[in-house]
């Protein structure tokens, strides 16, 4: 009797392991923009204690780390999507990381929401790939009104990294505005994991600008920013939400101080009853102020299993339909509208760091662009 009894327990254990709703995560976590990936992974974790089931089943967190390369993260898709055979796809951070990953998920059919790929390509012509951030048409033309209109610049040297889709895209999205405005700009260019930006900065300098505008990562960032004010660069720095992490100031030190960069999200204007309680459950999980990214990543959780429950169950077609239907989804990052495109419709906050942290400067609104 003893033994059919042990045989019934671990048949029901699998059949348990089987009806757990796989959700995949695919993420930075370690290399060069892994800061980015662990932020996303604190609030996906928020947001999986909060809610760790769906329509009655368990949600089980499949973390894939893709190194902070582009072919890892394709192989991270591969992985999660054929051996793991999940039902969706949280990630990637990096746009370039996206756009590797969504011809997979959408030739398998599989839902996909980055939380912070803003490159407009990265959903474009796709029916399973949607994001919770807004995109980089609307950010760079955020950046280049404001630097315009509230900060009087009228002289910007734009730095791009041509590595990153991130960075070309957001660039040429401010010098159309800014150009638009009635702006100067000149435009110099560099690598990921550059060290010496002497010869970028001397054409800068020559340029004679108000303000500096680096469309890169927080490495580069900061060390742009560092060797600017080495040589005696006063104007503004701006930069997006590729500095929104704490090791910009860390690497950055006194030359980011009064940088400004338009981001997704901060502490101060979290206005709905979910991004409150947000704040106040990360801070006592993690002991500090939330990021950006991870309420973003809190966001990208919720509205997956919110698409779930309105699709009535696991039909991944139903689902992605159910993402782009989104509409006031009361989110960590504020409220979420996603288009038809799967692209969603936000303010964009502008942060500053000041007093060797990040404090809020102002939102620009879509309607503030006109």
């Amino acid at each position: 009797m003893r033994k059919v009894l042990v045989t019934v327990l671990l048949v029901l254990t699998v059949l348990n392991l089987f009806s757990a709703v796989k959700i995949g995560v695919i993420l930075p976590m370690t290399g060069g923009i892994s800061a980015f990936g662990r932020m996303v992974w604190e609030g996906i974790q928020i947001a999986y204690e909060e809610k760790p089931t769906v329509l009655g089943e368990k949600v089980e967190l499949l973390l894939l780390d893709t190194r902070s390369e582009k072919t890892e993260a394709a192989n991270a898709a591969s992985r999660a999507i054929d051996k793991e055979k999940v039902l969706a796809i949280i990630g990637e951070v990096a746009s370039a990381h996206s756009l590797a990953v969504a011809p997979i998920a959408e030739e398998n059919k599989v839902p996909m929401i980055t939380p912070a790929s803003t490159n407009p390509l990265v959903t474009q012509g796709r029916k399973f790939v949607s994001r919770v951030c807004f995109i980089d048409p609307f950010q760079g033309a955020a950046m280049a009104v404001f630097a315009y209109k509230n900060l009087g610049a009228k002289r910007v040297v734009v730095f791009t990294d041509v590595e990153q889709d991130y960075s070309v895209g957001l660039s040429n999205f401010f010098i159309n505005k800014f150009t638009e405005l009635g702006g100067q700009v000149k435009r110099v260019f560099f690598r990921s994991g550059d060290q010496d930006f002497s010869a970028q900065l001397s054409v800068a300098m020559s340029f004679n600008p108000d303000a500096i505008y680096i469309t890169g990562y927080y490495p580069e960032i900061a060390l742009i920013s560092r060797q600017a004010r080495q040589l005696g660069f006063t104007g503004y720095i701006l930069a997006g939400d590729g500095a929104d992490a704490p090791e910009l100031i860390e690497i950055g030190g006194e030359a980011v101080e009064g940088l400004l960069f338009t981001t997704h999200y901060h502490p101060k204007a979290a206005s709905n009853p979910v991004a409150k309680k947000f704040v106040e459950v990360y801070k006592e999980k993690y002991g500090k102020e939330p990021a950006a990214l991870s309420a973003l990543g809190y966001d990208a959780y919720m509205v997956l299993l919110d698409a779930i429950e309105r699709a009535g169950g696991f039909d991944t077609e139903k689902i992605a339909e159910e993402i782009r239907k989104t509409e006031d989804f009361n989110g960590a990052s504020g409220i979420i509208n996603i288009d038809e495109n799967g692209d969603a419709i936000k303010s964009v906050v502008v942060n500053v760091v000041k007093n060797g942290s990040v404090d809020f400067e102002a939102v620009i609104n879509p309607g503030d662009l006109k």
